[in-house]
């Protein structure tokens, strides 16, 4: 029998100390409990983990939790292990001692569902591996959930190819799935059920306003100007507070900045020893630090309350990104800062990064090694036949998969009946050069967050496909047009809406899309070939340039 709403309840208070439930935790409980597939779609701070954490103790067997962050693993077990008041859960890494693993499947096979071994937290690289998918396989597994769901789809912001991988993994152990993710559009979403395979999910969606958040940004046509601007506003902001910027260097040169005007300031980065880092979560989660200047490796995870600014001082990678790190401010519910330095010109750097290639050598040595084989072949042989590390052949495979020219069962990876090499890496090609578009259009997004003269808010609410008030009264543009007197948001005379928000459409050259925002006398629209795409909505109308799906 499936444990009862009043066990989840019994089992958060006695176990976790929880005797409240967020909005949402608990039906996504019952569903899991129930064995449904959950996909949960929660903002930051608003109790993800909770969701999986508390049906899995609940259950017999063990949780695999599958986790693209090392120190994120390490957090969330620790936090488990000192609220039961033992180890019952493992991190499974490549760092861990053969030992380790050793106790950690003797703990897992000897489950009893009395409490050893509740949970195994892995990487998507991890059980990506053969010989660990072969001793999951001889678990009692309770539930597989994927955090950070997100990056299995080629739509989300941090698409990771090793997630790719995962549908493997969901089609072996046969268990409901629990997707987790802070930040997915619907077209996210949609992704996440097919490329896990999940079977009529029970959605759960908490929605995207924070509106204890005060938005506002800042532009700037030279680097030393915003540079100053930065320092003074983090200088007399309340604190504690983070200051993302873009690149390791400047972590290190805005905290010394910062601490010769008398802050306790500290700089992260992935270059820092593992030591440093651990002691900056340390300090900065006992109010030790004011400021943390980090790159975007610091924050996932780190569940503080009483953040009181985010400033970036560099335009992220995408709305998405954006709004996650935002939202590690202000968790407790009180007015929080949050403020964007923009200057056009660093979109360059961003740019250049989302500019990648496909590598069509590589391509098509390994589809030529799956395709000579009649019987599919593992991960792990294609890995010594071609001498590749197993992240660099995942990857590889995750393009393939992706578009179109290879299969992936329990067995092993087959080649697709009739694709010859030449079309598998043009495939490839064409599904890497979509994932550029993808990624150029979001940075699009980005600058006109940056740019605009509206309700940001409702900027930000009508990306992720909810709709909004004209104005919020609680950012800078909102606050400037009631000092100008003027109103924000669509006048009378404005353009007619000619689709719903969400819906689908296409477009004669582009081909399918989704609805995702209106604004002034524009409708933005993404496109699964070309991403966010904003268009005049007298020429949408005049040319007949989209249609209903």
């Amino acid at each position: 029998m499936s444990p009862s709403r009043a066990d989840l309840q019994r089992t958060a208070s006695e176990v976790f100390g929880w005797d409240d439930f967020r909005p949402g935790q608990l039906e996504a409980m019952e569903a899991a409990v129930n064995g449904r597939d959950v996909v949960c779609v929660m903002p930051t701070g608003a109790g993800k983990s909770a969701v999986y954490q508390v049906p899995a103790m609940a259950l017999p067997g063990t949780a695999v939790v599958v986790s693209p962050l090392i120190a994120l693993q390490r957090d969330q077990a620790e936090a488990i292990n000192e609220a039961v008041g033992s180890t019952v859960a493992y991190v499974l890494n490549s760092g861990q001692s053969q030992t380790y693993w050793d106790e950690a499947w003797a703990a897992a096979k000897r489950n009893d569902g009395n409490g050893t071994a509740k949970f195994l937290f892995l990487g998507p690289e991890q059980v990506a591996r053969e010989e660990v998918l072969a001793q999951l396989e001889d678990l009692e597994v309770s539930l597989v959930v994927v955090d950070e769901a997100h990056c299995v789809s080629a739509w989300g912001h941090d698409f990771r190819p090793d997630y790719l991988q995962l549908d493997v993994l969901v089609r072996a152990l046969d268990k409901p799935v629990v997707a987790l993710t802070a930040t997915a559009a619907p077209p996210v979403r949609a992704e996440i059920v097919e490329q896990l395979g999940m079977r009529d999910p029970v959605e759960i969606s908490l929605g995207f306003d924070r509106p204890n958040l005060h938005l506002a940004a800042g532009r700037y046509e030279d680097a030393d100007e915003k540079r100053r601007a930065i320092l003074n506003q983090v200088a007399r902001l309340d604190s504690p507070g983070l200051l993302y910027v873009a690149t390791r260097r400047e972590t290190e040169e805005y905290a010394e900045a910062l601490q010769q005007s008398g802050l306790r300031a500290d700089a992260y980065h992935a270059g820092r020893s593992h030591e440093d880092r651990h002691l900056i979560h340390e300090q900065f989660l006992a109010d030790e630090l004011d400021i943390v200047v980090a790159t975007t490796a610091f924050g996932m995870g780190i569940d503080k309350p009483n953040v009181r600014f985010v400033v970036h001082a560099d335009v992220p990678d995408s709305v998405d990104s954006y709004y996650q790190e935002i939202g590690r401010g202000g968790r407790d519910g009180e007015p929080t800062e949050i403020f964007l330095h923009y200057r056009p010109e660093d979109l360059g750097i961003r740019r250049f990064f989302a500019a990648k290639s496909a590598d069509e050598d590589a391509l098509s040595a390994l589809y030529k090694a799956v395709n000579k084989r009649s019987d599919p072949v593992s991960a792990a042989d294609l890995r010594d036949e071609l001498d590749l590390n197993a992240r660099r052949v995942s990857s590889l495979l995750g393009q393939l998969e992706q578009s179109g020219s290879v299969s992936a069962s329990d067995e092993g990876y087959s080649a697709r009946s009739g694709v010859g090499v030449k079309t598998a890496v043009k495939n490839a090609v064409d599904f890497a050069e979509q994932r550029r578009n993808i990624e150029e259009s979001r940075l699009e997004m980005m600058r006109q967050y940056a740019e605009s003269s509206e309700c940001r808010r409702r900027f930000l609410l009508n990306y992720f496909g909810e709709d909004a008030p004209d104005m919020c009264g609680f950012c800078d543009n909102c606050e400037r047009a009631e000092q100008e007197g003027e109103e924000l948001g669509p006048a009378e005379s404005a353009a007619p809406q000619p689709f719903p928000l969400q819906s689908r459409v296409v477009h004669r050259e582009w081909g399918p899309g989704m609805v995702m925002s209106y604004e002034d006398e524009t409708v933005t629209v993404l496109f699964e070939s070309e991403g966010y795409k904003t268009l005049s909505l007298e020429l949408v109308q005049q040319k007949d340039l989209l249609e209903p799906a």
